[in-house]
């Protein structure tokens, strides 16, 4: 039952930080047109590695945001799969 739970709340952690990494990437895609303040490639990455990797995929797509940049472009995949690989690994 406990393993239930922690898998919940795993699930539940990393639904959030995606859904936010998602807004932040939109957001950055937004401010990029406008020439504005920009949101660094470090927190974007960031953002990612601390569960954000489906977010920022997506992000990546429905934006068209960052799909150029090689630590993009190939990190991003590479972090969420590592990320399932772990996840799977706790079940």
């Amino acid at each position: 039952m406990e393993d239930l739970n922690l898998r919940y709340v795993i699930l539940v952690y990393l639904a959030v930080v995606s859904v936010i990494t998602f807004f932040v990437y939109g957001v950055d895609k937004w401010r990029a047109r406008r020439t504005q303040w920009r949101i660094s490639e470090a927190t974007l990455l960031g953002l990612a590695v601390i569960g954000g990797s489906i977010g920022a995929w997506l992000g990546m797509k429905v934006f068209h945001h960052k799909t150029l940049h090689k630590k993009f472009r190939y990190g991003i995949p590479l972090i969420l799969i590592a990320q399932i690989v772990l996840f799977l690994l706790t079940l």
